[in-house]
């Protein structure tokens, strides 16, 4: 279970303790190769636990230290101290730091959201050390020598096939093809799975090969990899009661560091999200601590969409020792993230009342703490909370995915970045 405890405010997360059971899922299967199916083995792989060794704050607001002198200063010409000097310099810098207006809507929201993090994590924070998932700093210490390695060996293989995505022909329906993975079946060609959507129906894990790599597939997903232009598959294939976004949201950080490429607001209210949803379908988008991103979701984007912005959720990301990974009062950094959720609304305008009588409304305000991957811009699942306020056994649909999940369709032109074979520990061989 992901859920390790819940309370009025909200959860305490163990995505890594999630991750393992979806492969769990196929011990005592076999593992089929490429050309021939596999003997069965009694174990199972396990997504590597140093990308969750997060034991320390990524960096802590220390007071400045009062200036001591041990000798004379030295002067210039002028008589002036260097003291004086560098005294007068950092003065003209701070009169000339000035927050802008972002920066001031970004302190004001967390001015009225603060209190709602502290004291919500409080809570599940202590229990999160009862029940061992957090441990004191001095005994995380002794840990300190393992270090995290988030590099794989087809890093660059991954880097070339984004690249491909973006210039593969899309596909007309009905022309495209459906790839069905199960545990007798031999693996088909690399190309297959461009622009194509591929399942893996059985309680088995699989294993294909993509250019020269191996990436594992959970149970019971599937997957479309594929560039915002080639879409149509997804369309002809299922309508989603669930629907989560990350969105590459565009800011000077990612233009920056080239990590992935972004999107305009422009493309991103281009998706066709009323397409893919069934009625009454649950929508939640990720976004960054901008405001301008937030206000434009819920003023611009959920409208566009016919989406009724129903609450906001705060991801709370924390150290194994219980910690917030950045200091709540930092002002560029905060060691949150918002959900916002709404729900798509029927043709007069409102949603349906019957869903409302069956399922509990969404709550306004929640919060999620978990320790964060190490692994840029992973996200915690969010299948065991939404449960709750959908019914059973809907269609589920992740899109900018960067990994698979049991029981979800996911889309992205990186949707296999976190499934390749080196982000695993394999099974031990003699089990």
């Amino acid at each position: 279970m992901a859920v390790v405890c819940e309370s009025a405010a909200g959860w305490l997360l163990d995505e890594l303790a999630l991750v393992n059971k979806w492969y769990r899922a196929g011990v005592g299967l076999g593992f089929p190769s490429r050309l021939q199916r596999e003997p069965a083995i009694k174990s199972y792989y396990r997504l590597r636990d140093d990308f969750f060794r997060r034991h320390k704050p990524y960096f802590t607001l220390q007071p400045s230290p009062a200036p001591t002198e041990t000798c004379a200063p030295e002067r210039d010409s002028q008589g002036n101290s260097a003291t004086s000097r560098r005294t007068s310099a950092r003065k003209k810098r701070k009169r000339s730091i000035a927050y802008n207006q972002g920066e001031l809507d970004a302190l004001a929201y967390h001015k009225k959201i603060s209190d709602l993090i502290l004291e919500g994590s409080q809570l599940l924070i202590q229990e999160g050390f009862k029940k061992g998932l957090f441990h004191s700093p001095e005994k995380l210490a002794e840990e300190e020598k393992y270090e995290i390695m988030a590099e794989v060996c087809g890093k660059k293989n991954l880097a070339e096939l984004c690249d491909m995505t973006k210039d593969m022909p899309c596909v007309p329906f009905p022309q495209y093809t459906l790839n069905v993975l199960d545990a007798g079946s031999p693996f088909s060609q690399d190309g297959d799975y461009l622009s194509h959507i591929t399942e893996n129906t059985s309680d088995c894990l699989q294993i294909i090969h993509l250019m020269g790599e191996k990436y594992l597939i959970p149970p019971r997903s599937s997957f479309l990899l594929s560039d915002i232009s080639c879409m149509e598959p997804l369309l002809h294939y299922k309508k989603y009661s669930i629907i989560i976004i990350d969105p590459p949201w565009e800011n000077k950080s990612v233009k920056r560091s080239k990590r992935y490429n972004s999107l305009s607001t422009l493309k991103i209210k281009q998706l066709p999200i009323p397409a893919l949803a069934a009625p009454d379908c649950l929508v939640i988008t990720w976004v960054t601590n901008r405001q301008k991103h937030l206000r434009f979701v819920k003023e611009e984007l959920y409208p566009h969409w016919s989406i009724r912005s129903l609450a906001e959720w705060h991801w709370v990301k924390v150290t194994q020792s219980g910690e917030f990974v950045f200091p709540i009062d930092s002002v560029h950094k905060k060691p949150y993230e918002i959900l916002v959720l709404g729900r798509l609304m029927s043709s007069d305008n409102s949603t349906a009342s019957a869903l409302e009588t069956v399922l509990p409304p969404i709550p306004e305000h929640k919060i999620l703490v978990s320790v964060p991957c190490s692994l840029h811009s992973h996200k915690p699942p969010l299948s065991e909370i939404l449960k709750e306020y959908v019914k059973t056994d809907v269609e589920r649909l992740e899109l900018f995915a960067r990994n698979l999940q049991p029981g979800w369709t996911s889309w992205g032109n990186e949707v296999l970045k976190f499934q390749h074979l080196d982000y695993f520990i394999p099974p031990e061989t003699g089990n």
